[in-house]
């Protein structure tokens, strides 16, 4: 029973070591959509689209899921004359996960 047990336990630790691999990428990319969404279309300085980018990140903690995320630079877009829509939104997203993922296992 303890070589079942001791299965276990590495299961449960690489479940959670995986789950805040996954929380880290999604905070990285969300920062990174932010800075990219707040220089290329909101016109923002650097250091205004770091704070934008902080924003997104806070964002993804309304509600499981990216859709919130997507909701709110949808909204912080609108009405800027970007040529901006939500299936490039969710393009980018998935190249800036991939990134993020990549930074985050070079440490």
């Amino acid at each position: 029973m303890s070589g079942f047990e001791d299965r276990k336990k590495g299961e449960e630790g690489k479940f959670a070591f995986d789950a805040e691999l996954r929380f880290k990428a999604t905070a990285r990319r969300d920062k990174l959509l932010g800075q990219w969404v707040g220089k290329t279309f909101l016109g923002k300085t650097d250091s205004e689209a770091e704070a934008f980018g902080q924003e997104v990140v806070r964002a993804n903690f309304e509600r499981p899921g990216d859709d919130d995320v997507v909701e709110f630079i949808l909204r912080s877009v609108e009405g800027t004359g970007a040529d901006f829509s939500e299936h490039r939104l969710r393009h980018k997203m998935e190249e800036l996960m991939r990134e993020a993922e990549r930074q985050i296992s070079e440490g």
